[in-house]
């Protein structure tokens, strides 16, 4: 991480943008606590540990702080995150969601017992909050997964002397054209980083052309992700009793893409052999709500809460049961298992399809909506290479699942998922110099 020095000031059109960021923020803030309020009345996790977003909360003097906004931003980190405590250095995680809090909870519960990881919420971006931060936590290199460019959580972490990264990093085709904008006008936020390890070149040159000058080709940490034996075993016995029966996942469904996939079920629903469906909200409040929505549309549900235990043992057949709802955190590659293919969530939303590559590490075929911005890399790939169907319109989903059942799995496909693994490591290495410096 030999790119801009933290302490390097920054230019006056940036300083100027920081000024009025600040001052809109700081009148605006009342708001993100009125958020924070309405988000507990359906989610008590929301309420909890709000001093943590001004940056308070009980000292921990860490080796690296990795901030990892929610659930699909922890599970990418995984792999990167165990490598740093395997080597012996002390771990922050923050998040800006409870269901990324608990995951990184669950996954790293011994390492947190034992004191060698801690977690918290990340501040909101107010220069104050991020100096007490900083403060308070000491960290020696930060990493920031994903597209998390907060103004002042740079500048800050700068000011504090860390040496902060952007892992995974991307600008999508969506919003390529608003970062120039900024870029041209102020100047943009990853510019202030002192790295950027992008997920792919194309990515690279994106930020390159934003001002960045230490940018790496690093790849995606989500390539290394191992999924855990014990749900693939569940999902292979699950499978089994279904017997003849193909299997439809469809994974972290958003609220407001529903109706889309219900109006395809009730396609594939009517064909002679339809195929058993397994339904993973994305949002834990969606869980009961979708399940009760399901059965007044008439369909037979079963659900993870109630026909498994603990261990992921069925405890009753399936029957007649036509979808089961995935109502649990941290158990998508149990409902992957079973799958002939995959359904991948978000593509028909305003926020861009999910993760990919989870399907793709089980051999598994995927289908998603025409909104694959945020998975440019490796979205472009697999649908070149046939692994991943991407569907104009939601008219088309019912004839996509049914030819991706009739091709069926690949190995083909696992060999490109581990021809991609190693970005973890690379970014791990680039960071060790940093972290022995302070041994």
């Amino acid at each position: 991480m030999n790119g801009l020095s933290p302490s390097a000031p920054a230019g006056l059109r940036y300083r100027i943008f920081l000024f009025l960021y600040a001052f809109a923020f700081s009148s605006l803030e009342s708001l993100a606590w009125r958020y924070f309020r309405r988000r507990a009345r359906r989610d008590a996790r929301y309420g909890l540990h709000l001093e943590e977003r001004k940056g308070e909360g009980t000292r921990f003097l860490a080796d690296v702080w990795m901030h990892a906004v929610s659930l699909g931003e922890v599970t990418a980190a995984e792999p990167l995150i165990r490598i740093l405590l395997q080597d012996g250095h002390r771990v922050l995680t923050t998040h800006a969601t409870p269901a990324g809090r608990v995951r990184a909870e669950q996954s790293f519960a011994v390492e947190i017992r034992s004191g060698q990881m801690a977690v918290r919420y990340a501040p909101i971006d107010r220069p104050a909050y991020w100096r007490r931060f900083f403060g308070t936590y000491e960290p020696k290199v930060g990493l920031v997964v994903e597209m998390e460019f907060w103004p002042w959580m740079i500048e800050a972490a700068r000011k504090a002397g860390v040496p902060l990264a952007l892992i995974n990093s991307q600008v999508p085709s969506s919003t390529w054209s608003k970062a120039r904008r900024q870029k041209m006008l102020f100047g943009h936020p990853a510019a202030r980083a002192t790295t950027v390890f992008a997920k792919s070149e194309t990515q690279a040159e994106r930020f390159r052309a934003l001002g960045a000058i230490d940018v790496r080709n690093a790849g995606e940490t989500r390539f290394d992700m191992e999924p855990p034996e014990t749900q693939i075993r569940a999902g292979e016995a699950l499978r089994k009793s279904l017997g003849a029966r193909s299997v439809l996942t469809i994974a972290s469904v958003m609220e407001q893409e529903e109706e889309i996939y219900l109006r395809a079920l009730a396609h594939l629903f009517a064909d002679p052999e339809p195929p058993f469906v397994i339904w993973v909200p994305r949002a834990p409040e969606r869980f009961q709500a979708l399940g009760e929505r399901l059965r007044a549309a008439g369909c037979k549900t079963m659900s993870r809460s109630q026909e498994f235990d603990s261990e992921l043992n069925l405890l009753a057949a399936p029957g007649h049961a036509q979808i089961l709802v995935g109502d649990s955190l941290g158990e998508m590659n149990f409902y992957l298992a079973p799958a002939d293919v995959v359904i991948v969530a978000g593509g028909f939303g305003s926020r861009g399809a999910h993760n990919v590559i989870e399907p793709m590490a089980l051999g598994k075929r995927a289908v998603t909506g025409p909104n694959v911005g945020t998975i440019e890399f490796p979205a472009i790939e697999a649908e070149a290479a046939g692994w991943l169907t991407v569907c104009k319109e939601p008219g088309e989903l019912p004839d996509a699942v049914r030819e991706a059942i009739a091709r069926g799995t690949s190995e083909r496909i696992t060999s490109f998922h581990a021809s991609h693994k190693g970005a973890s490591k690379r970014i791990f290495d680039a960071i060790q110099p940093l972290l022995s410096r302070h041994r």
